[in-house]
């Protein structure tokens, strides 16, 4: 059951950094908040922005050339204005990161033993006793066999799917009151993926945690969110629950992303609507709306000119543009991104869950 109190309340989200072409804009007035049980979807194309609005919650990023600014509230706690020393005290124990290659997040040289019992000895005072104990409940709480004779193997012991495994145990070392996945996993196959979204929702009701799970893959959104934001150019454009989002998106670019999604069966549908162009460089965005030049449906000079603001078109759900799709269009979108089962209208998810998205996992 889902807190009414954010856990995690981020306001004004910006991040810049210092380039020798100008001044990079890569996080533009980002906000959002996330309960305790829920997970929030962050979505876009590469460089939309979706990592760099995460790890500068902690200042996971260099700084200089980097300058973060606005409000990230984990309780009552801003971690913005806080110092790197003041900082160690949050990453792991309150905010747990799970990044997307395992590979490169575990130390190929140490075993998985040591990683596993670095935090909890650091952040929770455990003895080297203690954290190898707790080291094997957490391996075996994310499905690792034989958890206890693992500890002293390395990575590369370990297939793909269980280092994901592993990344997870780690992010979850401390008990964090949020945990966010950043494209956990893309490197997965769909069967490992499918695995390791389940192993995620279970951990989540266990520890009534908030996840952040960043994403390209619509289809992961589907199974695993409760609310999406989309982003693009360093901007939130979209924000709604993820029912509402697939069955009525009402920004040209999530109605974008949704008609370029492959359809799994239909073959009717020969070639994929791509959207045109490519997004602005984060040193040079355009002077309006940062969407109108790739948008099937913009209007007007005004588009060009003037920035919109964040506006709500429905309870719980906001857009950023002067213009919304309009219904039968954004309807079009949803019905090209879903094909459900022959002889049946609707799929059902493991959970019970009715869903007929085609990317339901």
């Amino acid at each position: 059951m889902m807190s009414e109190a954010p856990v995690l309340s981020v306001r004004d989200l910006e991040v810049s950094f210092a380039t020798k072409r100008g001044v990079a804009r890569v996080v533009r007035g980002v906000s959002y908040e996330v309960a305790a049980g829920e997970t929030l979807a962050i979505v876009g194309e590469s460089g939309s922005g979706k990592s760099v609005s995460t790890l500068a919650l902690t200042k996971l990023i260099p700084i200089p050339p980097g300058r973060v600014t606005g409000q990230a509230l984990l309780g009552d706690d801003d971690l913005v204005p806080l110092s790197e020393r003041q900082l160690l005290e949050y990453r792991g124990t309150r905010v747990g990161y799970v990044f997307q290659d395992p590979m490169t997040s575990l130390n190929p040289v140490h075993t998985i033993g040591r990683q596993l019992t670095e935090h909890t000895r650091y952040h929770l005072g455990l003895s080297e006793s203690q954290a190898r104990e707790r080291a094997v409940e957490l391996l075996e709480q994310v499905g690792i066999p034989a958890a206890e004779s693992r500890l002293d193997d390395h990575p590369h012991q370990f297939s793909g799917g269980m280092r994901q495994r592993v990344v997870i145990a780690i992010g979850l070392a401390c008990d964090p009151d949020v945990l966010i996945a950043d494209e956990a996993t893309t490197a997965l196959d769909v069967t490992t993926q499918a695995q390791i979204l389940d192993l995620v929702r279970r951990l989540q009701r266990e520890r009534g945690m908030a996840v952040v799970w960043i994403t390209h893959d619509l289809g992961v959104v589907a199974g695993i969110a409760d609310r999406v934001l989309v982003m693009y150019a360093g901007e939130v454009v979209e924000q709604a629950g993820v029912d509402t989002l697939f069955d009525l998106p009402r920004h040209p670019y999530t109605v974008g992303l949704l008609e370029s999604l492959p359809v799994l069966g239909d073959l009717e549908r020969r070639d994929l609507t791509a959207i045109p162009g490519l997004p602005p460089p984060p040193t040079h965005l355009p002077e309006g709306c940062a969407f109108h030049p790739r948008c099937a449906f913009r209007h007007d000079e005004r588009c060009a000119t003037e920035r919109p603001p964040l506006t709500e078109v429905a309870p719980g759900h906001s857009i950023r543009s002067f213009y919304a799709v309009p219904e039968e269009a954004a309807r079009a979108a949803s019905t090209a991104a879903r094909l459900p089962e022959p002889g049946s209208d609707r799929t059902t998810d493991p959970e019970g869950r009715d869903d007929a998205r085609s990317g339901r996992t």
